[in-house]
């Protein structure tokens, strides 16, 4: 395949800088740092290191005996990035992204976070290089994800509450934006997902591409062969794209991303942006989204905070377009049973992002023959989630399978 984004920050249609002029002086400035220092010897010996002795890496690939036979298909095997330093792929990227803000001569750091594992990732990456750090989240996420909230905090983050609008993801984004442009020459923005504008969807895919990396060559070492799917969640997409990235020209490899049907596919009740969105500006960026009547971003909804995002990373958006990746949903119900189901045929409780890829893959798994593979990005751990599913249960808002 072509290699993207173009200098403008294009994945085909999608992508971009829609800024004003000041502001893309600072992206500019961010790119030609991330361009000197990606390739670096020293920079990739740092990160190498932090990423082998600070998150562990590398993360096991993990053949699902049990789930395999309970399915009755193809072999389902897991990328166990839950098994990360902090439980989830976020920490890849926080660690290259603050190795950089150390070079550029920034001195704070300023994020945003759904769930909570990226702002969890960011304070602890923080913490470990010396910087003082703010996390923006929304307030309704912030009652969801009282766990990681305290997390974020003991490791010497600011957490700010985001009270507009539906006061979840982009609301955080939004205020996370503003707070950043009031001292850009000496913060860091710290973007957790392959969004927002050019060269913020290259770099995170750029960090996040280990994932993918090391599965090839996992998966190679048990199987002999390359697996027959991958799938992963999609919100804004950085845990998918760093499991296809090292696929991309496998075209045998079918690619396949999940989004959050949430409640239903009624405005309001999801996200799944691939799914019924349509191309529009969002955040500094062009790619699909999910828009109401004026054109402005809609409503969304999920019962996994780090999956309510309205748009999605432009390079999804172009993977769609030539049709080299497909996108299903998953709707709430599927990814409690699958958090359900591999808590008790494997003993691994996964993050409801991961679940909805989970689902997916059981399903499809059913349908496939035995000689089949597929590989799931297991993004996350599910501690952050046990809260949540306990009081949705004692609402009586969800059931467990029997």
């Amino acid at each position: 395949m072509t290699q993207l984004p173009d200098a403008k920050g294009f994945f085909g249609d999608h992508g971009g800088q829609f800024l004003p002029p000041e502001i893309i002086a600072v992206m500019d400035e961010l790119n030609a740092a991330f361009k000197r220092y990606k390739d670096d010897p020293a920079f990739i010996a740092e990160f190498e290191y932090y990423q082998r002795h600070y998150t562990g890496r590398p993360s096991p690939v993990y053949l699902c005996e049990n789930l395999t036979k309970s399915m009755g298909g193809a072999k389902i095997y897991l990328k166990r990035e839950d098994l990360n330093h902090l439980g989830a792929h976020k920490v890849n990227n926080t660690l290259g992204q603050i190795l950089l803000a150390k070079r550029m001569g920034k001195k704070k750091i300023i994020a945003e976070t759904g769930a909570g594992q990226h702002g969890v990732a960011t304070a602890a990456t923080a913490a470990l290089m010396g910087m003082a750090c703010t996390i923006v989240m929304g307030a309704e996420d912030i009652e969801r994800q009282k766990l990681n909230v305290f997390r974020m905090r003991m490791m010497g983050a600011t957490v700010i509450p985001a009270m507009s609008g539906q006061r979840t993801l982009k609301e955080a984004v939004d205020e996370a934006l503003g707070l950043w442009l009031q001292d850009a020459q000496n913060t860091f923005y710290l973007l957790g997902s392959a969004v927002g504008p050019h060269p913020y969807p290259a770099m995170v895919k750029h960090f996040q591409s280990v994932i993918g990396r090391e599965a090839k060559a996992q998966i190679m070492e048990l199987e002999h062969r390359l697996p027959d799917y991958l799938v992963a969640c999609v919100g804004g997409g950085s845990n998918a794209i760093g499991l296809f990235a090292d696929f991309l020209g496998d075209e045998a490899v079918k690619l396949h991303g999940v989004e959050p049907s949430g409640r239903g596919l009624t405005p309001g009740d999801h996200a799944a942006t691939l799914t019924l969105g349509t191309p529009g500006v969002l955040h500094g960026f062009k790619s699909y989204m999910l828009q109401d009547e004026n054109g402005e971003a809609a409503q969304v909804y999920s019962i996994s905070a780090g999956l309510d995002y309205p748009s999605v990373g432009p390079e999804h958006s172009y993977l769609k377009d030539i049709g080299r990746a497909e996108y299903f949903t998953a709707s709430d119900s599927d990814a409690v049973q699958a958090f359900f189901v591999l808590s008790r045929t494997e003993g691994i409780i996964p993050a409801l992002e991961s679940a909805h890829a989970l689902a997916h893959a059981m399903k499809l798994a059913s349908t496939l023959d035995k000689d089949k593979i597929i590989l799931v990005n297991l993004s996350g751990r599910g501690d952050k989630d046990v809260a949540q599913i306990e009081q949705m249960l004692s609402d009586g808002l969800i059931q467990a399978p029997a």
